[in-house]
């Protein structure tokens, strides 16, 4: 893991190591073809650090760990999957200060606002789904005295989690929260503008204990590694936070390949008069 981390110095003079390979089966390892993106600071409008840019193969990767690891995990019980998620929570809150920085120089923010309204609130979001785990269950319906109506919820399989560029951390914990809590494996895709924060909760999903291949992070641009997990045969359900136009052509893709279930966000502009 320490082969693919960047040591980089926040503006106040703090270090720290920022993960930049791809996350596959809890290891950092570089993109099948070699090939990098750099991470741009909004402010100075200079590169942070490179990337390991993912593509369809690592695509493929990535999804057949999450498919190797999702019976596993369907199959623990859900409080163990409440724990660890919990765990993930804690160790959120043990670093929001370097969280809230990653975001401030990789999204822009001012990092009060990014420890507040990013880094603090995904950890309430994995908290959430936490207790939860072991609170998920089905109905039995009355209908009439000789029939046994019932539903029984169970995890989809491998989801495909695509997050935007304004909230990339509490975005991992709207998607990743409720897919982990009910038993699914991910594939998670930051966006290219601001991958930083989603790599490094990669690192503490690995020191919470997650088993291989339950959480899987895949940077790269949407055209190639977003356009290559939304059409992949062996994804269950797409989640995507965008615009309307990427959210389309995700449906289409999602329909082309295997009529996977789809969770859109699109399209988050309003009018305003100035």
């Amino acid at each position: 893991m320490e082969s693919l981390e960047t040591p980089l110095k926040f503006p106040d003079g703090s270090n720290y190591a920022q993960p930049t390979g791809i996350l596959i089966n809890n290891e950092f390892v570089p993109s099948v073809d070699a090939l990098f993106f750099a991470s741009i600071d909004p402010f100075t409008q200079k590169p942070i650090c490179n990337v390991a840019r993912g593509k369809a193969a690592d695509i493929d990767k990535a999804v057949a760990a999450a498919q190797t690891a999702f019976p596993g995990w369907k199959a623990t019980k859900p409080a163990e999957r409440g724990r660890l998620l919990s765990k993930l929570a804690d160790l959120i809150e043990r670093d929001v200060d370097k969280l809230a920085k990653i975001e401030a120089i990789d999204g822009g923010k001012p990092v009060k606002v990014a420890k507040d309204a990013d880094v603090l609130a995904a950890a309430a979001c994995f908290r959430y789904y936490a207790g939860l785990a072991d609170k998920l269950k089905g109905d039995t319906i009355e209908t009439d005295p000789d029939t046994v109506n019932m539903t029984l919820r169970e995890p989809l399989g491998v989801c495909g989690l695509i997050v935007p560029w304004n909230f990339p951390l509490l975005m991992c914990g709207w998607k990743l929260g409720p897919a982990l809590c009910a038993g699914s494996t991910a594939v998670l895709k930051p966006a290219e503008l601001t991958p930083l924060s989603a790599l490094f909760l990669g690192k503490l999903v690995v020191e919470a204990g997650f088993p291989k291949g339950v959480v899987n992070i895949v940077p790269g641009y949407g055209a190639e590694a977003g356009s290559a997990l939304s059409g992949h045969p062996d994804v269950a359900k797409i989640s995507f936070t965008g615009s309307t136009q990427t959210g389309k052509s995700i449906l289409r893709a999602s329909a082309d390949s295997n009529l996977k279930k789809t969770t859109l966000e699109l399209g988050g502009n309003h009018r305003a008069s100035l």
